[in-house]
C-alpha cells in the first residue's frame, strides 16, 4: 500500500484527497499540508491523516512514502527538491515550477539522484480521445503526421484572467499533450490576435491562434477561446500523408425536441477529464513498486515551460519567436 502525503488542500487538493480514498487501488493518504490550517483539517477529516504544519516535514514523515504536490505553483520548487533529496516519488499537478530557471534545477535534481521520481499533472495523455488518437498515429498506417489543428475553448473567465493567461493557464495543456502526440519537440513559436469578443476586458485579448512549429516540420494551430460562452470544447485533427484523423468526443445521447436535434458540451474541465484524473493517479501508484514513471515527466515540465515562456513573448512582439532549451535533453529522460 502506497503511504501518500498530501502538499496544498485547496480544491483541488481535497479533489485528489477524495480520489486517492474513494477510487484508487494500492494508496491511502496518510499525512496532509496546508498554509492554511483549516484547509488542512478539512482535508484530514476526508482521510483520517494527519496534518502536517510544514510541509517539509510531511516530507521526511515516516508514513509518508510518496508525496503529491497540489500546492499554488510558486511553490512547488522547494516541495520537488526536499522530495528527491528525501528519495520519495511525487506527483505534482502542474506547472512543474513558475519558472524555467527552477524547472531546471528540478530537472538536474532528479537526474543527479538517479531515480525517476516525479510524474506531472498533465492528464490529457490520459483521456481516452487523446490516447486512441496516439496509438493511431503512432501505427503508422496513416503516414507521417504534417499538422494538427486544435481548438480549446472555455464558457468564461474572471475579469483577473489576462493575455498571458491564456498560455500558463489554458494553451499549457496543449503545450504538453501535442508535442506527445507526435513525438517530437517545439522549434519556433508565434500568436495570432483576432478582433476581440465583446465578452472580454481591456487586459485579456481573447480569442488568440498560437502556432507551434516541431522540429520535424510539423505545424499546430491551437485556437483559445477562453469566452465562447457555448461550452467546454476540446478539439484535436490530426492531418496526416495517408489520412486526417479527429479525436473523438464524449459520449453523449443525441437528443431530438424543438424541431432540433442537440448533443451536449461539457462546461467544465473537471467534468470533461475526471476519467482522465483518475487514471493519471491511478497510473503512478501502480507503477510506485517498479520505480517508473510512465507519463509526463519534469523533462515534460521544462519543455512546457520553455514554450510557454515563447509563447508569452511572441504575444508581445508579434513575431515568431524561438523555443531554446538551455540544454539538450539529457540521456536519462530518453528512456
Amino acid at each position: 500500500m502506497l503511504r501518500v502525503g498530501v502538499i496544498g488542500c485547496g480544491g483541488m487538493g481535497k479533489d485528489h484527497i477524495r480520489r486517492l480514498t474513494n477510487k484508487i487501488q494500492g494508496a491511502v493518504v496518510t499525512a496532509v499540508s496546508d498554509v492554511f490550517e483549516k484547509s488542512a483539517e478539512e482535508a484530514a477529516a476526508i482521510c483520517g491523516a494527519k496534518v502536517y504544519a510544514d510541509s517539509k516535514e510531511l516530507i521526511q514523515a515516516e508514513e509518508v512514502d510518496a508525496v503529491l504536490i497540489v500546492s499554488p505553483g510558486f511553490a512547488h520548487v522547494d516541495s520537488l527538491l526536499a522530495a528527491i533529496a528525501a528519495g520519495k516519488r511525487v506527483f505534482c499537478e502542474k506547472p512543474l515550477c513558475t519558472t524555467a530557471e527552477d524547472c531546471l534545477k528540478v530537472v538536474k535534481a532528479e537526474e543527479a539522484s538517479g531515480k525517476h521520481l516525479i510524474q506531472l499533472g498533465f492528464m490529457r495523455r490520459y483521456d481516452r480521445g487523446y490516447r486512441q488518437l496516439k496509438e493511431a498515429l503512432d501505427s503508422g498506417a496513416y503516414g507521417e503526421p504534417l499538422m494538427l489543428h486544435c481548438t480549446h475553448r472555455n464558457p468564461s473567465v474572471g475579469e483577473n484572467y489576462n493575455t498571458p493567461m491564456a498560455v500558463h493557464d489554458t494553451a499549457i495543456h496543449e503545450i504538453d499533450v501535442l508535442h506527445w502526440l507526435v513525438d517530437d519537440e517545439y522549434e519556433s513559436a508565434q500568436v495570432l490576435l483576432p478582433k476581440v469578443t465583446k465578452y472580454s476586458h481591456s487586459q485579456l485579448k481573447d480569442p488568440q491562434i498560437m502556432l507551434l512549429r516541431t522540429k520535424k516540420g510539423v505545424c499546430i494551430d491551437v485556437e483559445v477561446f477562453v469566452n465562447c460562452k457555448f461550452g467546454y470544447d476540446i478539439n484535436c485533427e490530426a492531418v496526416c500523408e495517408d489520412g486526417a484523423l479527429k479525436m473523438a468526443q464524449p459520449s453523449y445521447p443525441q437528443i431530438r425536441k424543438n424541431a432540433a436535434v442537440s448533443t451536449a458540451i461539457d462546461t467544465d474541465c473537471f467534468v470533461r477529464f475526471q476519467e482522465a484524473y483518475d487514471a493519471e493517479v491511478q497510473d503512478w501508484v501502480d507503477n510506485a513498486a517498479k520505480g517508473i514513471i510512465t507519463g509526463p515527466n519534469a523533462w515534460d515540465g521544462y519543455l512546457a515551460a520553455v514554450t510557454a515562456d515563447a509563447l508569452v513573448k511572441a504575444q508581445e512582439t508579434g513575431q515568431i519567436e524561438e523555443i531554446v532549451t538551455a540544454v539538450e535533453k539529457p540521456e536519462f529522460y530518453k528512456a
